[in-house]
């Protein structure tokens, strides 16, 4: 909504572990977590009507996430929507123009081809455009600390994640993986990741030990303390961060009724 040339700004997220919290969705991708160690979620989900969604299936890609960016990131005015989708999903970055295409086997089946971003993996279709959503929402909250990454990954995650946050100004990321619990192309991928901003460790145990260990560092709050006195705040582009929920609606296709 518009009030004069000021833009409204809803609170629209909560924390799954105190349902009192209310926060900007800017504030929830910029956090990454709630304090509490709670999940960001919308208070209320979208509601998209079977003429919005039959408007959508004949979209560019660009312009259906657009759609439905919008609807769940209440407070991002329609240029810093344009700004994120636009970058994350441009054209030289995806080896097929229709991003996420629908491609027809044996007359009757469509299969709806996620490889076609930098990595090769689906988690393209999210983290290529998490970036630019987490720079924005840092703006928007006058975030002046650098803001670090900490991602744990079982393979696909963490190379996607480096390649999206690489060289990004104001970002670093680092990535843990399991040792010996990825494939080597994988492993491969991830330690050659270039960008002065990334980093990957190997840690001893599974992807669950790695994925306890980032949630108890970002619990942390002495820790955290430390970091923000040196200029640092923590984030993550695990499925912990709305921002990193929220763009695979865009290619949930859905096949109506003719």
């Amino acid at each position: 909504c518009l009030v004069g040339s000021e833009m409204c700004i809803r609170d629209s997220y909560t924390s799954t572990r105190d349902n009192s919290i209310r926060v900007t969705a800017a504030q929830a991708i910029a956090q990454g977590i709630s304090e509490e160690g709670g999940l960001f979620v919308p208070v209320e989900l979208p509601n998209f009507d079977i003429n919005k969604i039959s408007s959508m299936t004949t979209m560019s890609y660009i312009d259906r996430a657009k759609t439905v960016l919008k609807e769940f990131l209440t407070d991002f005015s329609e240029e810093e929507l344009d700004y994120c989708v636009s970058g994350a999903y441009a054209a030289q970055k995806f080896s097929s123009p229709q991003i996420a295409p629908t491609v027809n086997v044996d007359g009757n089946k469509n299969i709806l081809e996620l490889w076609h971003g930098p990595t090769c993996a689906f988690k393209d279709m999210a983290l290529s455009i998490l970036p630019h959503l987490l720079t924005t929402a840092a703006k928007k909250n006058n975030v002046k600390n650098d803001i670090v990454i900490l991602t744990a990954t079982s393979g696909d995650t963490g190379k996607a994640a480096m390649a999206g946050f690489a060289d990004v100004p104001g970002t670093r990321i680092i990535v843990f993986y399991p040792n010996g619990g990825v494939s080597p192309i994988q492993e491969k991928q991830m330690v050659t990741q270039k960008g002065e901003n990334t980093s990957v460790v190997a840690i001893h145990g599974n992807f669950d030990n790695a994925q306890s260990g980032v949630k108890a560092i970002f619990e942390d709050k002495e820790l955290a303390a430390e970091l923000d006195a040196k200029g640092y705040q923590f984030s993550s582009a695990n499925s912990i961060n709305i921002g990193r929920l929220v763009p695979p609606v865009s290619y949930t296709h859905l096949t109506l009724p003719t």
